[in-house]
């Protein structure tokens, strides 16, 4: 059977990626020691301490599905692939890989006096993430990757938005050293804006 399109193996690496971060997530949302709790209160207290643990999960789960469309609808501008693109990818799969560990430490700190350095790494991934769809947008337009025209102009839109996440997220790395609970609300609000953005992508038609 004929591929569906020409960066369809390449996809399906990708995707095969991005289920395993996921995966990787959950990891560290373990139950509470059995020994330790011989009453429903101490579960439910236990279950409580487990709270930034869930939310760091679902928070980071929700970044890697956003990342996982918006890729998808990427590589569909595209009507051929290059050595130097296929390497703009895996940059973009590193960044995703590497979150669970972030996810980890926010989970552990994250009201904490140590939230600051889980803060910053965190937000520093998404720093490495804005660059990798910049790197990939001009790969893409420098090799003559996009399908058409439409596509090409698509994949300038995406590369300003790499910009804009990139300008964002460099401040809030910063700012993570001292407020780093109100950079991980702003971060939080700013995956909301890519999320609505990934829902007014319009796959070509046809395609």
């Amino acid at each position: 059977m004929a591929d569906a399109h020409p960066n369809a193996r390449l996809e399906a690496f990708s995707d095969g990626v991005f289920a395993i971060a996921m995966t990787l997530l959950i990891i560290d949302i373990k139950l509470p020691p059995l020994e330790s709790i011989t009453t429903s209160g101490e579960l439910w207290k236990a279950l409580g301490h487990l709270t930034p643990r869930v939310f760091a999960f679902l928070w980071s789960f929700v970044i890697i599905l956003i990342t996982w469309v918006n890729h998808h609808e990427a590589l569909k501008l595209a009507n051929k692939s290059s050595a130097t693109f296929v390497y703009a990818n895996g940059f973009m799969l590193l960044c995703v890989v590497f979150l669970p560990f972030p996810t980890s430490l926010m989970g552990e700190f994250l009201g904490t006096p140590g939230a600051a350095p889980a803060v910053v790494l965190y937000v520093s991934v998404m720093v490495a993430q804005s660059i990798a769809w910049i790197v990939m947008g001009h790969v893409a337009l420098y090799d003559g990757l996009a399908k058409d025209e439409r596509a090409a102009a698509k994949i300038r839109s995406n590369t300003t938005n790499g910009y804009c996440g990139l300008a964002l997220y460099a401040v809030c790395a910063v700012l993570a050293l001292w407020f780093p609970s109100a950079v991980a609300l702003v971060t939080v609000v700013s995956w909301m804006v890519w999320l609505v953005i990934g829902i007014r992508i319009r796959p070509d038609e046809g395609h």
